[in-house]
């Protein structure tokens, strides 16, 4: 179903005549897919933004709820007037469409995708291109300039996000290589995991990265966050079958387990390593369980998305508590340990778990299907290289547009909300 449903998005809009009418919309379909939109829609300036804003210092904490809520706003506003275009109109070569609905041009009330108004298609994936812009910021707070977060927030919705949700879902090289990606972990996770770690080697470590605490601000508003997180995401995954069916419900159910299993993993994992389980790391494991199972959510069974989970949680924390140490980059929230690590994982779970019994359109390793497996390591790698070096351009080009990535060492000391937004998140005597 959900395959069709894109296809149809992605090539022709079915114009509702009165005789077509009863048979391309579906009531239920269309009021589901309009629950799920404002799910994700509220993971982004509501889930996001206190998941981030908790983690970062107690001086960007605002900035970094400015960073998440300006990301929302350039991700509608680009995606409504090219970036659909780019990654659902008719297919150039296989890497990116044409720009035959630029501004919406084609859609109107009466286009039909599938079982839904092609608007609300659109929406839709809007909130997938706005959260996933902002995912990417978590690598980088606390020292990029806000100026320059606005024009790379905008390229990158452009020339990176839009391309590679072609290659996935709207006809483009990936999936019609077969790739599986049900909601996201090659067009979402890995895509903004490998930006933001692109962007943070860009800038550089902060000042007393290493070598001074860097508290977080409010590990309450983190937790908040998560729960926000992990209640939308049940629109991200679910409403990605684009239907009120069976595969919906059971991406319903492996998303819920997996978020679950994560969460207690990473928990017991830094209990038995620190000593001590932090809220911190059980909404991060829920995160990274959320993140590994999005790829696979509309394939796989109760079963391997327990797997899923207890994997990604312990993944998550392997990478956060001892790879970035080891490596000494600053990923400042963990955006790559968390999406980008947890992301590849949960796209290759998917080429080893997809049950045909699901869907039928996946059958994975253990099903007797080894290429879909290595289909599926085709598509992350690819996924990951292109990002890479599309980040890279648009950092640099971005800093020549700004005058710099990075903000001034007396900001950054000061801290982004009081330096570049005049305004303070607490009241510190």
């Amino acid at each position: 179903m959900m395959k069709k449903l894109l296809l149809a998005a992605a090539g022709v809009l079915l114009p509702m005549t009165s005789a077509y009418a009863a048979d391309a919309i579906d009531t239920g379909d269309t009021a589901w897919i309009i629950v799920a939109t404002a799910l994700v829609m509220m993971m982004t300036p509501a889930g996001l933004a206190l998941f981030y804003g908790g983690m970062s210092r107690y001086k960007n904490l605002l900035n970094t709820y400015a960073m998440t809520f300006s990301a929302y706003c350039i991700g509608c506003l680009v995606w409504m007037m090219w970036g659909y275009s780019i990654a659902f109109g008719p297919s150039v070569g296989g890497l990116f469409g044409d720009l035959s609905h630029f501004f919406m041009a084609g859609i109107g009330v009466d286009s039909v995708s599938g079982t839904i108004p092609t608007f609300v298609f659109v929406l839709f994936q809007m909130t997938f291109a706005a959260i996933t812009v902002a995912l990417v910021l978590g690598s980088v707070v606390d020292r990029m300039k806000f100026s320059s977060w606005i024009v790379f927030a905008v390229l990158w919705v452009t020339f990176v996000y839009s391309p590679v949700a072609h290659w996935a879902w709207g006809g483009g090289w990936m999936g019609s290589m077969g790739a599986l990606d049900f909601a996201g972990g090659t067009v979402v996770h890995i895509n903004a995991g490998v930006a933001g770690l692109v962007l943070s080697l860009v800038l550089g470590k902060r000042i007393g990265y290493g070598k001074e605490a860097m508290f977080p601000s409010s590990i309450a508003l983190t937790a908040l966050g998560a729960a926000l997180l992990w209640f939308g995401w049940f629109g991200f995954n679910a409403g990605s079958e684009l239907a009120a069916d069976g595969i919906a419900a059971s991406a319903f159910l492996v998303t819920n387990t997996s978020a679950a299993a994560a969460g207690l993993s990473w928990m017991f994992a830094e209990w038995a390593v620190n000593r001590k389980p932090t809220i911190l790391g059980l909404a991060s494991g829920v995160v990274a369980g959320l993140v590994a199972i999005t790829p696979a959510s509309g394939f796989v069974n109760f079963t391997a998305s327990l797997v899923i989970g207890i994997a990604s949680g312990l993944l998550g924390f392997l990478f956060v508590a001892v790879v970035k140490q080891k490596a000494g980059y600053d990923d400042s929230l963990d955006a790559f340990g968390v999406h980008g690590i947890c992301g590849a994982w949960g796209a290759l779970a998917t080429g080893i778990f997809a049950s045909p019994a699901i869907n039928d359109a996946g059958r994975g390793l253990i099903y007797g299907n080894p290429n879909q497996l290595w289909i599926q390591i085709v598509s992350i790698i690819g996924t990951a290289a292109f990002t890479a070096v599309g980040t890279l351009v648009l950092a640099y080009v971005t800093k020549a547009v700004t005058g710099g990535l990075r903000v001034d060492e007396e900001s950054e000391r000061v801290g982004l909300d009081n330096a570049l937004h005049g305004e303070r998140a607490f009241e510190i005597e």
